[in-house]
């Protein structure tokens, strides 16, 4: 097999209809858009789950949160089980990572010969007031909507010194001939605060932004469970429609600077002399909602919030557009694949697929899951062909065509005519796990590390925050 370097950019709650190589009419992402024309384009890839942690557990390992047991922002990677990263760097890659990681710290052996600037959850725990699962109470909506519009934040500060470090690692590398590498590259940016750089956020006038799609009762959207995360996370609260505009401006504001930092390292490749001899990945772990059904963040089920863009382009990829649904698992046996290191069947973890293949297996069915604050019950959702099941145990589960309806505004389970789809959906979704038995799982993992951290009301003395403080410079 011929060994490649690999570079992997993770960005952080970039929706796929953000870039303008997914149809976006008001994206300026010129490089990202760039780099799909030229490479391999997934138009359906789905996070493992739309939080942080647990999808960022699953993309190292290939496996979904059910078999990580990292359900939730609380319960981060700790090494084990084994990584992509772990596999290439004991193949002799050289393997780095600059930027955000969120797993729980140095003191594990995180697979990377070298970490620059990581970010690990807060003090090695994370979000722990998320583990308070009954409570509705324990986030402040006015925090998000006095964040928006045109200043400075330490996100983008931060990222700004991580896209300076990886610049400088290429052209440093670019004069070396040793052995191969990967660099696992991930920024903060489009994740709130929805404060922009000005001279991005100029680029998008608030009057021409397009509004959220609103909160059809036909979409699903007052499910109880939604209804629940939506008291629990009622971000839109303070907003109107001048202030959901300006928070949308801004939000593709962030995905241009984004953009323009990948063009940054993309210039640098070329710069070193390795872009012939280098893969390059480009992502996100989960997507963001933008005021879409009354939510904003992630931490629900529809497409803008499970989605992310996938795009593989360089050295031994060729150029294609995929439409079979997808996960970021088959970020596991893809890097392998990329880089010349040979998968054995017994190492590859069960579900993951290499995306190189993909489009060959008919309608493989695709998982992403939720467990995490503002969730009564466990959320899984089950993507195959244009069906996607969304099931919630203990209560109905919801159902779509997303090939007729792919903006999910009409929700079918309650249908006569789709009660067939609803009852093989449910029981393909049974091959792959059993819902009960995991949401029973979660909650015991949950409340023994409620129990760790000295009960509820020890977690409601500590510090809340709705999201990962950037480090101090």
């Amino acid at each position: 097999m011929t060994r490649r370097n690999v570079i992997v950019i993770m960005t952080d709650e970039l929706r796929r209809d953000a870039l303008g190589c997914y149809g976006s009419p008001i994206a300026r992402t010129p490089t990202i858009d760039a780099l799909a024309a030229n490479g391999l384009v997934f138009d359906a890839c789905y996070t493992p789950s739309p939080i942080c942690v647990p999808a960022r557990a699953s993309i190292a390992t290939g496996r979904y949160v059910h078999e990580t047991r990292c359900w939730s922002n609380a319960l981060p990677y700790r090494g084990k089980p084994e990584s992509w990263h772990h596999r290439l760097r004991d193949a002799g890659f050289h393997t780095v990572s600059v930027g955000k990681l969120h797993f729980r710290g140095a003191q594990d052996d995180n697979g990377f010969s070298q970490e620059i600037e990581p970010v690990y959850v807060r003090d090695g725990q994370g979000w722990i007031h998320g583990l308070l699962r009954e409570r509705d109470d324990l986030f402040d909506p006015s925090s998000f909507a006095e964040h928006i519009g045109p200043g400075d934040d330490p996100y983008t500060d931060y990222d700004e010194k991580v896209c300076a470090n990886a610049v400088e690692w290429i052209t440093n590398r670019g004069n070396r001939k040793d052995n191969n590498w990967c660099m696992f590259l991930s920024f903060l940016r489009p994740h709130y605060p929805l404060t922009c750089p000005p001279r991005f956020y100029e680029q998008f006038d608030p009057e021409k932004m397009p509004m959220p799609i609103p909160a059809d009762p036909a979409s699903g959207a007052g499910h109880p469970v939604l209804e629940w995360m939506r008291k629990s996370c009622n971000y839109d609260a303070p907003f109107d429609d001048a202030m959901r505009r300006v928070a949308i401006a801004s939000y593709h504001g962030l995905c241009s600077f984004v953009d323009n930092m990948v063009a940054q390292v993309l210039t640098a490749l070329e710069a070193s002399g390795m872009a012939q001899d280098t893969a390059i990945i480009f992502t996100s772990d989960h997507g963001e909602c933008l005021g879409d059904r009354g939510f904003w963040t992630k931490m629900v089920m529809y497409e803008e919030a499970v989605t992310v863009p996938m795009i593989i382009a360089g050295a031994g990829v060729k150029k294609g557009r995929v439409l079979q649904p997808v996960s970021l698992i088959d970020l596991y046996p893809t890097i392998l694949e990329l880089a010349g290191v040979p998968a054995e069947p017994q190492t590859i973890p069960h579900h993951a697929r290499s995306l190189l293949k993909s489009g060959v297996e008919g309608d493989r069915p695709v998982l992403s899951e939720y467990h995490d604050y503002g969730a009564q019950t466990a959320m899984f959702m089950l993507r195959q062909g244009c069906w996607k099941l969304v099931c919630y145990p203990g209560f109905p589960s919801q159902l779509f065509n997303l090939e007729s309806d792919p903006g999910e505004r009409r929700e079918l389970s309650g249908d006569a005519e789709h009660s067939g789809i609803l009852s093989n959906m449910t029981e393909t979704l049974h091959t792959m796990i059993d819902p009960e038995a995991v949401n029973r799982l979660a909650f015991k993992d949950q409340a023994d590390r409620i129990a760790e951290l000295g009960g509820r009301d020890a977690i409601l003395n500590t510090q809340n925050f709705d999201h990962t403080p950037a480090p101090l410079a």
